[in-house]
């Protein structure tokens, strides 16, 4: 038998991490190691390896090689959930694979023009008329994309069930970390001990929802912000998806996600493909902050990220929710520039028979009765002010109540029975516009670029405000073919108007994945203005997005998602440590407020490239009243922190902040930004916080940190920090 020309081991380094591939002699590649970079290895280092962590003979076991493949299936003797399920006319198929390339590339110059490590491996399975194409690349950052592709390649439909991305992590692990919530309480971790068995946390909700997964984070002992290790996956698609652990006695533990596929929805006739989403897993040996910063360099290296400074938004929902007068958004826009905005919003409520929620989504013209002017008055007068003119779609959904529904109900997604069931199945009153019909996607298309074209709007906020519920698109279930068509309609409204920017928003954030980013420029964290509830949900979400890509606006004294009040000063310093801006009447504001106001704008634009570019920053305090923020400059020149309160502190001397990231061998002066105003708090006012300024060493900041004094409820302090 000739030796295959192929390589045995396959390496791929970068970015302090690392991921070692082993071609068995049958079969696909398996993975030897996934984390740490393990440096240069000779091939005998690799065989060494390889004998150090095979499989030891158990009895009562199968006879198979048990080292995970990167498709694991019952083939391998593996007795967890299969990395695909398929069928051919309603008949099991069984993978045998046959590897028939392995192309790694390597970077080819400095690093921050390299062309990333990656590895395509192709192998098919003639008898089962199959082909697979597996790419594995490690991104700037250091995280790890993969992708697969299937190919039908013989006669016969061949029904994709589910195509899975997986990745080993050490038997040591023993926690497992994901995300629920719900609406205005978006991203609340939940961390459990690890399951046996194969357990998988699905959503079926046509979007990500509010209680999304968003990321599965494995780790030894609970996850810390500063220390230890993780292994995580995060699914870059905007509907169903499937989370996965497998943990048994007798093979290694296995993290992995995909796309969640309904029963007949993915049908490949020969010679067509699927393609999955791009699963993204990272390894921290630095804990969650760690985590974040290979995610956050990764987005901030993509050739699409924002790069000019995030402007101060004013979006109008809950200036004037559904009372459109022109004569006071016109006044409010004055009032904004004179503060400092640079982008004004005008939110729901512009287009035809738009006075509630219940009547005109779809009709994307501009109603007359409101308007009789249309909104050209309105942009030129934002546009003249100095401010960017943005609007809000909905582009993807329908009332019943619209001209396009009464003309078209063949483009709803729902089976046309349900549309008798409006009571059932209708949400917000509103129901989901098939825009994989190529007539619907040409209908929204066209009125959303003719508005952008005559308006010469800068910037569309995208709502998608309910999940999808018994989606039928031509007679099959159509969840995966309406995400296409959305991420496809984004495209090309961007690709015909260069510079149009996108939020994606989805009644809060519940679609804030990697897959619409991929089209989106930021995401709408929350419908909560609560900034109470925003301490936590801008932190949870910035595990996985960078702060300029999270928009977090200042609301007005008493949120309206949960009747709290809260001091002006602490809606500022929350709002600050984001993509900032204001959902608030500012034009009834007094003149002490826009005062403040004005000076917050300042400060904003003063240290966003900071928050903006910095390396993210918290701390693992142990008085769960406090929240630690920040982000230091790659180059360590410059760092701002705020340190709030979302309760009463334990102690009334409250334990030191040390402020972390720093350069331990320089020194920062440290300086109390009060332009938001000053944070009460009981009992003594510490020295340098009187002052307003001390000046200490890097490694003086992060060891031993700063004393604060028991803050109470919902105050902040904001930190500047400049080296020396």
């Amino acid at each position: 038998m000739l030796e295959s020309p192929l390589p045995r081991f396959l390496l791929l380094r970068g970015e302090g991490t690392a991921l070692l591939l082993e071609r068995p002699a049958t079969g696909l590649p398996t993975v030897l190691h996934w984390g740490a970079d393990l440096g240069e290895l000779s091939e005998t280092d690799r065989e060494q390896l390889s004998a150090a962590v095979s499989r030891q003979s158990s009895a009562g076991t199968l006879d198979a090689a048990w080292q995970v493949s990167i498709l694991p299936q019952e083939s391998d003797g593996w007795p967890g959930r299969p990395g695909t399920l398929l069928t051919r006319d309603g008949a099991p198929v069984f993978p045998r694979w046959r590897v028939t390339g392995l192309d790694p590339a390597t970077p080819a110059g400095p690093e921050d023009t390299a062309e990333r490590p990656t590895l395509v491996v192709t192998a098919d399975d003639e008898a089962a008329g199959l082909e697979l194409t597996s790419s594995f690349r490690i991104e700037t950052g250091g995280v790890i994309t993969v992708r697969h592709e299937l190919r039908n390649t013989t006669a016969g439909l061949l029904t994709v069930h589910w195509l899975e991305a997986t990745l080993p992590a050490p038997k040591a692990v023993d926690r497992v970390t994901q995300f629920s919530g719900r609406w205005t309480r978006e991203k609340v971790p939940q961390t459990t001990p690890i399951p046996r068995g194969s357990v998988t946390r699905q959503t079926r909700r046509g979007r990500g929802g509010h209680d999304s997964t968003t990321l599965l984070i494995a780790s030894v002992n609970p996850p810390a912000d500063r220390d230890g290790e993780l292994w995580a996956v995060h699914l870059g698609w905007s509907a169903d998806t499937t989370y996965r652990t497998d943990r048994g006695p007798e093979f290694v533990t296995v993290l992995g996600a995909g796309e969640l596929v309904r029963p007949g929805e993915i049908v490949l006739e020969t010679g067509a493909v699927y393609e999955t989403p791009v699963a993204f897993f990272a390894w921290s040996g630095a804990g969650l902050d760690g985590l974040a910063a290979r995610f956050h360099g990764h987005l901030r290296a993509r050739p699409q990220h924002p790069r000019r400074a995030r402007p101060l938004v004013l979006n109008t929902w809950e200036a004037v929710y559904f009372d459109h007068d022109p004569a006071n958004l016109l006044r409010l826009a004055e009032v904004a520039a004179r503060v400092g905005v640079e982008r004004f919003v005008l939110d729901d409520g512009w287009f035809m028979a738009r006075r509630d929620d219940t009547r005109g989504l779809g009709d994307w013209l501009v109603d007359p009765a409101v308007w009789p002017d249309g909104l050209g008055p309105l942009a030129d007068h934002v546009h003249r002010l100095g401010m960017e003119f943005g609007l809000w779609f909905e582009p993807e959904m329908v009332n019943l109540d619209s001209d396009v529904a009464r003309a078209h109900p063949d483009w709803l997604l729902h089976r046309p029975e349900a549309i008798d069931l409006p009571a059932e199945l209708s949400w917000r009153s509103q129901f989901v516009l098939d825009i994989a019909n190529p007539a619907a996607y040409a209908h929204v298309l066209g009125q959303m670029d003719a508005l952008v074209t005559e308006l010469g709007i800068d910037f569309i906020k995208w709502d998608h405000n309910r999940d999808l519920v018994e989606a039928v698109h031509e007679g099959r279930f159509g969840v995966h073919a309406q995400t296409r068509a959305a991420y496809r309609l984004f495209a090309e409204l961007k690709s015909r108007h260069l510079g149009l920017e996108i939020e994606s928003c989805s009644s809060g954030g519940a679609r804030s994945d990697l897959g619409v980013m991929a089209v989106a420029d930021r995401v709408w964290a929350s419908d909560s203005n609560d900034p109470v509830e925003r301490q936590d949900i801008q932190r949870w979400t910035q595990l996985l997005l960078p702060p300029e890509l999270v928009g977090g606006h200042v609301g007005p004294p008493v949120a309206h998602s949960s009747g709290r009040a809260t001091d002006l000063s602490y809606r500022l310093a929350t709002s600050l440590m984001g993509s900032a801006g204001f959902e608030w009447n500012i034009a009834e504001c007094t003149e002490e407020e826009l005062t403040t106001i004005t000076a917050f704008a300042a400060l904003y634009k003063e240290v966003r490239h900071i928050i903006h570019t910095g390396t993210a920053v918290h701390g693992d305090l142990r008085d769960a009243a406090l929240r630690l923020t920040g982000a230091v400059l790659p180059d360590f020149s410059a760092a701002v922190y705020t340190v709030a309160s979302v309760a009463t502190t334990e102690d009334s001397l409250p334990e030191h902040i040390r402020l972390h990231g720093l350069d331990p061998q320089s020194r920062y002066t440290v300086r109390v930004r009060r332009e938001i105003g000053p944070a009460r708090h009981g009992f003594a006012t510490p020295a340098w916080l009187a002052d307003g300024e001390v000046t200490l060493s890097g490694r003086v900041l992060g060891t031993v940190g700063l004393q604060i004094p028991p803050l109470w409820p919902a105050q902040a302090v904001v930190l500047h920090l400049t080296r020396d």
